[in-house]
């Protein structure tokens, strides 16, 4: 992985479709001079952040803000985190959103939540649950239960496609809506990672 550090604010996340919705996020904030850096997946976090460590222009950075999916463990994959950042010779939080260290100062964001399941999909459908398609993607999904058809692997996934296919330009995937402007980046649901953003920016 070629690692270019461009900015003194790096936000590393787990794939593409996080950076499209991050950008977005943070572009919707005003925040300047954050590079979302995609790390390749959370399986590659240890190599990459050991790569990111010794790459031009790391030594100017300030602040490092780390994303991961809960999956169904949030504990562990902060755990994970924590060791990735440890090997990398980074200053290693003892709790996510707690800041700790300077240059770089690293704070650490699990979603939906530090202490809930599931991943970033999961907090986009908690940002529109007053929307009025939710109760039709939801049909859906009882429609397939009661026909006895068998479900995805990734509901939480599959919610997040059946919802974005009722917006006016169907077929985006969950970063290309963000760009889009389709997620409600104001609503309560995203208070916790507009605050972490705000803090990686200040």
């Amino acid at each position: 992985m070629t690692i270019k550090v461009r900015h003194p604010r790096v936000l590393v996340v787990e794939g593409k479709e996080e950076e499209l919705f991050f950008g977005a996020l943070i572009k919707h904030l005003g925040l300047q001079g954050i590079q979302v850096m995609p790390i390749g997946g959370k399986k590659r976090l240890r190599r990459n952040l050991k790569a990111l460590v010794l790459s031009p222009g790391f030594a100017e950075v300030t602040s490092l803000g780390v994303v991961r999916d809960a999956n169904a463990d949030p504990v562990a994959a902060f755990q994970s985190v924590r060791d990735a950042l440890q090997a990398a010779n980074l200053p290693a939080p003892e709790r996510p959103l707690v800041p700790v260290g300077e240059s770089p100062q690293v704070v650490v964001m699990i979603l939906p939540e530090e202490d809930v399941a599931g991943m970033l999909e999961d907090l986009c459908l908690k940002s529109v649950v007053e929307d009025p398609a939710i109760s039709c993607v939801e049909q859906y999904f009882e429609c397939l239960r009661r026909e006895r058809l068998s479900l995805p692997d990734n509901v939480s996934k599959a919610k997040v496609q059946v919802f974005l296919a009722s917006r006016r330009r169907a077929g985006l995937r969950l970063g290309e809506a963000a760009q889009a402007g389709y997620w409600p980046w104001d609503v309560e649901a995203f208070q916790q990672v507009r605050a972490f953003l705000q803090r990686l920016g200040s």
